[in-house]
């Protein structure tokens, strides 16, 4: 298993969407990765349904060669084991929930517990959050909301890398030019009121057991946050990358 978490969000807006379902001709190599909606809280795009999926994270996921389909809220275990067992991983887009209390919190925890579970029998099931994503791992993970007020909305920084880069599942295949880019050109996206400092991760027994560091940044104020962490257990082999 591996949890990618970043504060880094990307946004907007599909608010309504159609599964097709192709005749597979042959062997299909293309991940299936699950987006787990979001409840629309604005009256205007009501008429288009109830729930959404911002379209740039499926763009996000399909320009990586992936497959995207929808999780739903509101069902029960066993239909997220059944569909827990068809997909390749899950995305935790941001938002903004209640990360203990919502029905996007539930169905979190349960693909973090069953990710957790596969993990222990040597199975790979990737789990990534962004922005809000980001927060319910850590808020799963630790059994606290650890977040402290960061100054980092609507700015673009360069990550400050770790000497973990190197052997991370998310950066160890990086071109070296790309690792140069992200670390000195303001290229990475930030649109956040909140984050967790490295001081929180380490006095946090279980986030910093758990996941290791492997970028932090620091806002308009000079504070420095965690943009990039990643589970511990993470190196395994992967069939399809």
């Amino acid at each position: 298993m591996v949890l990618y978490t970043c504060t880094a969000p990307v946004h907007l807006y599909l608010l309504s969407f159609t599964l097709l379902y192709p005749v597979v001709l042959g062997k299909n190599e293309r991940p299936i990765i699950g987006i787990i909606t979001q409840e629309v809280s604005d009256e205007v795009f009501l008429q288009y349904g109830k729930t959404y999926i911002a379209d740039s994270y499926v763009k996000f996921l399909e320009s990586a060669g992936s497959r995207v389909v929808p999780i739903r809220l509101n069902l029960s275990e066993d239909e997220y084991i059944h569909l827990f067992h068809s997909i390749n991983g899950v995305l935790l887009p941001g938002g903004a929930v209640d990360v203990f209390n919502s029905s996007f919190s539930r169905t979190a925890d349960i693909f973090y517990q069953l990710a957790i579970k596969a993990s222990s029998s040597g199975n790979y099931f990737p789990i990534w959050g962004t922005c809000m994503g980001f927060q319910i791992l850590t808020a799963l993970t630790s059994g606290k909301d650890l977040l402290c007020k960061t100054s980092a909305n609507n700015i673009s920084l360069p990550l400050i890398l770790t000497d973990d880069v190197s052997s991370s599942k998310m950066f160890h295949h990086a071109p070296l030019e790309l690792l140069h880019a992200v670390a000195r050109e303001n290229i990475t996206a930030n649109f956040h009121h909140f984050g967790i400092t490295p001081k929180t991760f380490h006095a946090n027994e279980k986030l910093s057991t758990f996941y290791r560091i492997l970028s932090t940044n620091h806002d308009r104020d000079g504070v420095e946050f965690i943009s990039t962490l990643e589970g511990e257990h993470s190196l395994q082999h992967i069939p399809w990358l």
